[in-house]
């Protein structure tokens, strides 16, 4: 039998129906608003009926979860407490299994939701709003934990200090989340390998979306756009490994993706489009594959700290830069194309010459650079470049 909590039922309080049931029950909660904090050791689903709010008051954790197969549906969970030494969480869920968070919003939290050595845990369809105003006031909006088997789907996030926190997680998935106006990374990703993440919308974030010492991880169809600032990335990645970049939008960035440290990754059917820099590769950065990739209104395609030595391929991908012909008609320029122009690698090594971008100067060097180019690296070129996008 479900259990009644509201202001005319038996059960005034969500704790006191907590505490009375013997787990395995579904604590139905009636309109009304709810004081915090609210700590739950049963398997129970906890489930929302009309406008449900629960208040911290700006002083509690407002929901504590330590125990599996707990669902929570449908609340409002607002107004945590807020410290510099604990990870006060609107939700926090710790060394539990098999819970699932939905349907919930999370307004104006230190951490929204945190996850904390779980493992086969869903959130899904909540709405998360932060009001940070510096990052050490502010926690992140998803944060998870040495987790396993997370699955994270359409999830809106503003306005924390990262929209989504990963570190030692593993063997999950982040898909159709909207990620925007965070003060830092719309997604952090930190020694979490075997990840998945794939139809998300990463969006007007301070620094973009990194993700740093991990391997195996896939990426897939997500939009990375108007990131921009000295600092920003629509994507970065530094010591990242055996993973897999495909079909993704990087769109009006300062840097569309950045590489540090990047090992035998493919970069695949990608669209890069009026970005500052479309990538930014450090020599570094060894063994990657771009292929079949778009650049269109970029100002510099490509651009690298080291052109004597550099150990990346770059086949088949289109440039709007490309000025070669295709005598024989097969969508294959007959004469390869250098996405390193001389500026670009000038900016790179003497920063202070960006003042010169777009000046007469520049116009007159790639000019010459067109008729006779500057400097040959053989290593970074694309052989067969595509004279049409796909």
């Amino acid at each position: 039998m479900d259990i009644l909590v509201c202001s005319e039922c038996f059960f005034k309080d969500i704790q006191s129906a907590i505490n009375f049931s013997k787990g395995g029950e579904k604590i139905i909660v009636k309109s009304g608003i709810y004081k915090a904090p609210i700590f739950i050791n049963k398997s129970i689903e906890l489930i929302a009926q009309g406008k449900v709010i629960i208040d911290g008051g700006g002083k509690y954790q407002i929901i504590t979860v330590m125990a599996d197969d707990v669902k929570i549906e449908g609340f409002i969970i607002k107004n945590s407490g807020m410290s510099y030494s604990e990870d006060i969480a609107g939700l926090k869920v710790k060394n539990s299994r098999n819970c699932t968070i939905k349907n919930n919003h999370l307004i104006n939290n230190f951490f929204a939701i945190y996850l904390e050595g779980v493992n086969n845990c869903k959130i899904e369809n909540n709405i998360i709003i932060g009001f940070a105003r510096g990052e050490g006031s502010s926690g992140n909006g998803i944060h998870i934990w040495n987790s396993e088997s997370i699955f994270i789907k359409k999830n809106y996030i503003k306005g924390h200090r990262d929209g989504i926190y990963f570190e030692f997680v593993k063997n999950s998935i982040i898909m159709e989340n909207v990620s925007e106006d965070n003060l830092r990374y719309g997604l952090h990703f930190m020694f979490s390998h075997n990840n998945v993440f794939i139809k998300n919308k990463f969006h007007r974030n301070g620094a973009g979306v990194a993700v740093m010492y991990s391997k195996n991880v896939m990426i897939e169809e997500n939009i990375f756009n108007e990131n921009r600032g000295l600092a920003s990335y629509g994507f970065l990645l530094k010591d990242l490994s055996d993973s897999k970049v495909y079909k993704n939008q990087f769109i009006n960035n300062t840097y569309g993706v950045y590489l540090e440290e990047c090992n035998r990754t493919i970069f695949k059917e990608n669209l890069f489009k009026n970005n500052g820099w479309a990538i930014r590769i450090y020599a570094n950065s060894e063994n990657n594959l771009f292929e079949r990739n778009i650049f269109i209104g970029n100002a510099f395609d490509v651009s690298t700290n080291n052109i004597t030595y550099f150990q990346n391929t770059f086949l088949k991908n289109y440039w709007d830069k490309y000025q070669g012909y295709d005598l024989d008609k097969d969508g294959i320029g007959d004469i390869p194309y250098r996405p390193v122009s001389f500026m670009s690698f000038l900016f790179e090594k003497y920063p202070l010459s960006i003042l010169f971008y777009n000046s007469f100067l520049m116009y007159i060097m790639d000019i010459m650079e067109s008729l006779i180019p500057l400097f040959n690296p053989k290593s970074l070129i694309d052989k067969e470049p595509l004279t049409k996008p796909l």
